[in-house]
């Protein structure tokens, strides 16, 4: 089995140094999150062939954010994935989602927007982070908002009901100043009622 075309210009030790680098990738890949002793030895292999990887640079920042709770580490590593290979949209959601564990507001919220121009990136996924975002900054309305608008972009019942969960739980924290005043005022009008 042929990995490569036969019109690309690759020594034979070229050919086997990058199958053996994504061999272990793949090992990487496959292991994580489930045995991360073998990921990253996996890992540590796969990046020594190849240190700009960005399949290995995603994995090592996933590894740093959800593993470690290493937030600026895992922030670097996604920074330099970016910088290698700007559209590798599988690290938009994640690296959002580190900036906002990180409280780096501002980034994340610019991160976003751009990762919302982007083709292909999943929109829904990425408007739930706004909505997170806006929901750590105690813009609930605006999360509200933003949550309703990511219901329209989902494309499956469990993701639709996610957001429906996600919907009410942000209702639910939003204050209820109108109610408090009917009440207020429904109390008064029984006082005069009563006199």
């Amino acid at each position: 089995m042929m990995l490569f075309p036969k019109n690309l210009k690759h020594n034979k030790s070229n050919i086997l140094e990058t199958q053996l680098h994504n061999s272990y990738l793949f090992k990487a890949l496959d292991a994580y999150p489930y045995s991360l002793e073998e990921t990253v030895e996996n890992l540590n292999y796969a990046l020594s062939y190849d240190e700009d990887n960005v399949q290995g640079l995603y994995l090592l920042g996933l590894l740093f954010a959800e593993q470690l709770f290493e937030y600026e580490n895992a922030k670097g590593c996604f920074e330099e994935v970016l910088a290698l290979d700007i559209n590798f949209i599988r690290v938009y959601p994640d690296y959002a989602y580190c900036l906002i564990l990180n409280e780096d507001f501002e980034e994340a919220e610019k991160l976003l927007k751009y990762a919302l121009t982007i083709k292909a990136t999943d929109k829904a996924v990425l408007t739930v982070l706004q909505a997170h975002l806006f929901e750590c900054q105690a813009k609930l309305k605006k999360a509200l908002k933003t949550l309703k608008r990511s219901k329209k972009l989902g494309r499956n019942s469990n993701f639709i009901c996610f957001i429906n969960t996600e919907i009410k739980r942000v209702k639910d924290k939003i204050p209820k100043a109108k109610k408090k005043k009917k009440a207020k005022k429904s109390k008064k009008r029984k006082k005069k009622r009563k006199k």
